[in-house]
């Protein structure tokens, strides 16, 4: 036999795939607490069993492999139990994000072409109007309070129910035959004006997994706090994650500063994660605490302030920065720290610290490159390019969208959409988004989707939406309207007000405008196109409370339109600047 051609065999290849995890942790861990959520705990052999019975019950319905299984819920047992229970069965994990509302939500089950629907009791009013508009409905089951016997008794099908009344011998879980084959199906919150269906593979899962526990330095019997939801990416795949190093999932099903703080000290917590929304949440004066010992916590979804990250690493929390988007499977860059740094004086290290880092493990290249000519930047801080990448955690493509996926790789690297720059020591730095992605609270908010809402106002002519700098949320929409003719005259009958209340029936909260300022005319290039670069630059100096109301912000936005236009100089900076994106 030549020494070259030796064949793969069930014992030297097995398919990657994150579900071997939960299979060793209930063994090598069986009697440690797995999962903690108010007053009930279980243990890894526990959780295997009630994941091994969801595998069994959902066979038993008529779940097929690549099948796909919804759930909408916060960070409950439940919720967790479906990232192995799901694929276990050979489907598709579909994590629906609660900060929906019913619209968004119909979109997603519509276009997923869901079988079934597990929804949280205290969702069930915002599933039920989500269904009431679609023609083909799955099955509902409903997540009872595991807390209480006494709730949703009349509910048909009931989580904990099918979990005691399934068979996992007679339905085992079906074998990964192929790491290629999808486990996850998470939807993008809003980069687009319509949202895509992102597809993660077995072997993507797993490499992340592996990538951040070790970038991360986690280690053995872990105790991690659920903040970040687990519908962000599957939990950065720290969902998996936990069952590798035999860790205890803290579950908290709303969480406040006050809930964490005890949680941490309650459990014992050693880990969290969470977009930098929740420091401000944790320096409340009202509620923050000084640590007694440090606690690691990652975080993305928005550069953090470096000011920000000096005021929550004073509490205790240590702080690892990384970047990620829903088609990396999550944190794809990690702000890696290195011994010379602690020297630098605390301004100088969070400097250090904002930046996004260097590639995860599990990618095999990262690069700044121009978009067009796919040639590398050079890597010295200041010229910006497209953030491209390549490596085994980036998705297979997205759902029933050949047009996107096409689009989304190009010359064998996956185009991220992000602006930044290469640090001569190969660190990426954002330096802005493309696509008019607003980042609020760690949430992608398309301005394309809100300009949408706006532009169904009967009243708005022209309408342009913006990031405006927010010292809660990172980031809030700021809309620039120009009202119709027929309206414009007599700018008293409707008020910013009007707008945001109009917004708020048609959008998820988190996606209204904080800010609206009324124009005459929005800015335009000599082919009718908006402006935005000029009302993102007005934005920013913009105050989110104006004690003379928007007529006068209105008129003073309008001077610094028109100065910005005389200004060659300017003009030309922002052309360069709008190229480059």
């Amino acid at each position: 036999m030549d020494a070259y051609s030796l064949p793969k065999n069930d014992a030297n290849f097995a398919e990657l795939t994150p579900l071997t995890f939960i299979h060793r942790a209930a063994l090598a861990y069986g009697n440690r607490t797995s999962v903690v959520y108010e007053n009930i705990k279980f243990t890894w052999k526990q959780t295997y069993e009630r994941c091994l019975r969801l595998a069994a019950w959902l066979q038993s319905f008529g779940i097929r492999k690549n099948d796909v299984v919804s759930i909408l819920a916060p960070n409950v047992p439940a919720l967790y139990e479906s990232h192995f229970g799901v694929p276990m069965a050979g489907a598709v994990l579909n994590t629906i994000n609660s900060r929906l509302d019913a619209a968004a939500i119909a979109g997603i089950l519509r276009h997923s072409g869901a079988k079934i629907l597990f929804v949280d009791h205290q969702l069930l009013s915002l599933a039920t109007d989500a269904l009431s508009t679609l023609t083909s409905l799955p099955e509902v089951v409903l997540i009872d309070d595991i807390s209480s016997t006494k709730c949703c008794a009349s509910f048909g099908l009931q989580y904990e129910q099918v979990l005691a009344s399934s068979n996992p011998v007679a339905y085992p879980p079906v074998p990964v035959t192929n790491e290629w084959d999808a486990i996850a199906l998470n939807y993008t919150s809003g980069t687009t004006s319509e949202p895509k269906g992102v597809m993660y593979s077995h072997r993507g899962a797993y490499s992340s997994t592996m990538t951040l526990l070790l970038q991360w330095g986690v280690g053995l019997q872990p105790v991690y706090l659920w903040s970040l939801p687990m519908f962000h990416c599957n939990g950065w795949t720290f969902t998996w994650g936990m069952a590798a190093r035999g860790g205890t999932n803290v579950c908290l099903r709303s969480p406040s500063a006050r809930d964490m703080y005890q949680a941490i000290s309650r459990h014992g917590v050693t880990h969290l994660c969470g977009a930098p929304v929740l420091f401000n949440a944790l320096l409340d004066p009202t509620e923050c605490r000084q640590l007694t010992r440090p606690v690691p916590m990652m975080t993305g979804g928005a550069p953090p302030p470096a000011a920000l990250l000096e005021s929550i690493e004073s509490v205790g929390f240590r702080i690892t920065h990384g970047y990620g988007i829903t088609e990396a499977t999550g944190p794809a860059l990690v702000c890696e720290w290195q011994q010379p740094w602690n020297r630098l004086p605390a301004a100088e290290k969070a400097q250090m610290k904002v930046r996004q880092g260097v590639g995860a493990l599990t990618l095999a290249d990262v690069d700044v490159k121009d978009k067009e000519t796919m040639i590398s930047v050079p890597r010295d801080g200041v010229t910006q390019g497209e953030i491209c990448l390549r490596g085994s955690c980036i998705m297979k493509g997205y759902f029933k969208n050949k047009k996107d996926t096409d689009a989304a790789f190009k010359n064998g690297w996956f185009l991220t959409g992000d602006v930044g720059v290469m640090h001569p020591d190969g660190y990426i730095e954002i330096k802005d988004r493309s696509k008019d992605v607003i980042i609020s609270g760690g949430e992608n908010i398309s301005s394309v989707e809100v300009e949408a809402a706006l532009y169904r106002h009967p009243m708005v002519l022209e309408a342009a939406v913006v990031a405006m700098p927010h010292p809660h949320w990172g980031e809030t929409p700021c809309a620039f309207i120009a009202l119709k003719k027929e309206n414009a005259s007599n700018e008293a009958v409707i008020e910013e007000g009007d707008i945001i209340s109009y917004c708020r029936d048609k959008l998820s909260h988190y996606m209204v405008p904080r800010k609206v300022v009324f124009l005459e005319e929005l800015p335009k290039t000599s082919t009718g196109k908006i402006q935005k670069f000029i009302l993102r630059d007005v934005a920013k100096g913009m105050q989110k409370n104006n004690p003379k109301g928007h007529a006068n912000s209105s008129r003073r936005v309008e001077r610094e339109i028109n100065d910005i236009n005389r200004q060659p100089e300017a003009r030309v900076e922002y052309v360069m600047a709008l190229s480059r994106l």
